[in-house]
């Protein structure tokens, strides 16, 4: 019996029930996170839940407890036996449930608090190994793609037209530069140097994004961020994706054009290990 904690309870999954009337449901007015487990151990939990709290901040959603969220997390991980192997833990925090209507709901509404922990079945080794292929797309979605809201119909289509393509990621482009991808974030190495589009509103500031930073200057592999301009990508000699289940992954054709030698190169597999290496 799978259990999972809505609203300050711990249920059976299958009796898990929200109300027709929760903001998430009706508005996708809320955000959520997605934590990587290995052999049972939360991966840069702590990180995730600061952005959530930014998430909520910018919302203007009253923060419901943030803080004990890593404590049901490790209860979860218990109580569904994913003590070993890999898992994912998904926390998702609405507005909470009224009546509908656009504005916010009366003071003391109280937000929607939903947790998970399921096992996670890792991409194939050849992935991470070889290289994957990636397309890109216009970018439909709202401008502030820093909060990591449940609204992600733009980034459901594209992933869609990236699998019906053969490709694994599809990359947002907007007037022409290449921002991220549908769940992932994008780099790009030019002489030996990762160049990344900044951090801004167009942007979700990836959690592993962040920590490629970190292991990128463990290593002395400069990092600028900087605009990308489509036609400059297939300049690169290398090309990666970052993300929580997708870690460090080569992509080695883009609209399928070959990136570099259309191999993984050097300062990719340099980061992957020292990626491995800190989990």
């Amino acid at each position: 019996m799978v259990l999972v904690y809505l609203n300050g309870e711990f249920v059976p999954q299958a009796e898990a029930r929200i109300s027709v009337d929760d903001r998430g449901f009706l508005f996708a007015d809320g955000v959520y996170e997605v934590v990587r487990v290995y052999d049972g151990r939360p991966f840069l939990m702590d990180a995730h839940l600061r952005r959530m709290r930014q998430g909520l901040h910018a919302l203007r959603i009253g923060d419901p407890g943030v803080d004990g969220l890593a404590a049901i997390a490790e209860r979860l991980l218990d109580e569904n036996r994913l003590r070993s192997g890999d898992a994912t833990i998904y926390i998702q925090i609405t507005r909470g449930a009224a009546p509908r209507a656009h504005v916010f709901p009366p003071a003391g509404t109280p937000p929607t608090v939903y947790v998970a922990a399921k096992p996670f079945q890792p991409h194939p080794p050849e992935y991470h190994r070889d290289g994957v292929a990636a397309l890109t797309v216009p970018d439909m979605r709202w401008s502030r793609c820093d909060i990591k809201s449940v609204s992600l119909l733009a980034n459901v289509l594209a992933k869609q037209a990236a699998k019906e393509a053969g490709a694994f990621e599809a990359l947002f482009v907007r007037d022409g530069i290449v921002l991220e991808g549908s769940h992932s974030n994008v780099f790009a190495v030019y002489d030996g140097a990762l160049v990344t589009y900044p951090a801004c509103n167009y942007i979700l500031n990836g959690i592993t994004r962040q920590k490629v930073f970190d292991l990128a200057g463990q290593l002395g592999i400069p990092v600028v961020e900087a605009p990308i301009p489509l036609d400059r990508l297939f300049t690169a000699s290398e090309v990666f994706l970052s993300g929580t289940t997708t870690e460090i992954m080569p992509v080695t054709r883009v609209d399928g054009r070959e990136i570099g030698d259309g191999r993984p190169g050097p300062v990719t597999q340099r980061l992957q290990r020292a990626y491995r290496e800190s989990i």
